[in-house]
């Protein structure tokens, strides 16, 4: 039997064809306001997991299976999440696979949150509608990635519905104790259960409907493996891109802490690299300059400002190192071009394990950011954990 790309664990979606930027990040104002209404957002969330419900644009009461989630959230000390009603690919009329669908005899680590970026924030918020979303991504990749199925394990619609992405996805995690192996995350698809959500969330929030049946269905997936609040985690922190968009991804601690609540474990704060762009300015951009420098970006100017030069030095330090380009593979219509993009597997090749004062591009870098960020600078060597630290 051929090897098929999406079952291996360095599938990725194909690079991007050039085109538009994306839209830069909301100003700090619209952040405080999200946290503000973050805190009813996740009481309501909380409640609406409590009660099995996946969304206020549903017409009827959600049906849920009689089962509730496993002995692995008991083991942990977790509470039970009751399964929220999940459309199976046999009711989106999905096309068989190509191939077999791989199933790991262990858990995932990570549940993974996406947004398909298009078709755009439809406002349809039909079942119907959410059916043909399905169709249309595995048709994209299967007919254009040549891959054997969805690649996301769940679709979730704008108007609150949950759909079964890759077959066998939801018996799968029924079971609890193994994993469908998708094709989401660059490099890490036998660690990820990834979850699109339908839209572009750049700029706009999500719908209720949409964050309230998200909430519920990363809560159940938890329920049955166990997995921490800290592993609920965005596309960006595993690839260089802007997936699951700025507004959602500034909401994950939210949805950490609202699944925290409901299963009765607790939250974290975990520590991530950060995503920086063109267009991006002040220290972290320096300090990524700096720490470009020191492999060998010696004319790269330190001027704070992501510009052309600085995204030529990133992409080419992506190439030397074999970092393929990753993209939210659910995007069925390419418009953004994330070359040279500096995110999760950029970084690491530019935060060396040594003493700040061992190179002086390296103690330059460090010294912008403890100014910027006032945290304290180990006296041993520099880990991963510290850099994130001052990058925060």
């Amino acid at each position: 039997m051929a090897a098929n790309r999406n079952d291996r664990d360095h599938a990725h979606g194909p690079a991007e064809q050039p085109g538009a930027r994306s839209p830069r990040p909301l100003p700090s104002a619209f952040d405080r306001r999200a946290v503000l209404r973050g805190g009813l957002g996740a009481t309501a969330a909380v409640g609406a997991l409590a009660l099995g419900s996946t969304g206020t644009a549903h017409a009827t009461p959600t049906a849920y299976a009689d089962r509730l989630s496993s002995a692995t959230s008991a083991r942990r000390g977790a509470r039970a999440a009751a399964e929220p009603r999940i459309y199976t690919t046999a009711e989106w009329n999905a096309r068989p696979p190509s191939d077999d669908i791989v199933v790991l005899d262990r858990k995932p680590t990570y549940i993974v949150v996406h947004h398909t970026a298009e078709p755009g924030n439809s406002t349809d918020y039909s079942l119907a509608h959410a059916k043909q979303i399905c169709r249309d991504i595995q048709n994209f990749h299967m007919d254009g990635n040549g891959w054997s199925d969805t690649g996301q394990q769940f679709t979730n619609s704008r108007g609150g519905f949950v759909l079964e992405g890759r077959h066998k996805s939801l018996d799968v995690v029924r079971g609890g104790v193994q994993h469908v192996q998708g094709a989401n995350v660059g490099d890490h698809n036998s660690e990820v259960i990834g979850i699109e959500n339908e839209g572009l969330y750049t700029q706009v929030d999500v719908p209720a409907a949409l964050w309230t049946s998200l909430v519920g269905l990363v809560g159940w997936i938890a329920a049955q493996y166990g997995t921490a609040p800290a592993n609920i985690q965005g596309h960006r922190d595993f690839n260089s891109t802007e997936c699951p968009g700025d507004v959602l991804y500034g909401r994950l601690q939210e949805l950490r802490d609202a699944v925290g609540l409901a299963l009765g474990v607790p939250s974290a704060h975990p520590a991530l690299w950060p995503l920086l762009r063109p267009g991006d300015s002040g220290h972290r951009v320096r300090a990524a300059q700096h720490l470009l420098r020191a492999k060998g970006f010696e004319r790269l100017p330190v001027d704070g400002l992501f510009g052309p030069a600085t995204r030529r030095a990133v992409a080419t330090l992506a190439e030397r190192n074999g970092v393929k380009q990753h993209t939210c593979a659910a995007s069925h219509h390419r418009t953004t071009d994330e070359t040279g993009y500096l995110g999760s597997d950029i970084w690491p090749l530019l935060t060396p394990h040594v003493r700040a004062g061992d190179n002086g591009e390296v103690s330059k870098a460090v010294s912008t950011l403890k100014g910027a960020t006032r945290e304290g600078v180990p006296t041993d060597a520099l880990g991963e954990r510290d850099w994130k630290r001052l990058l925060a």
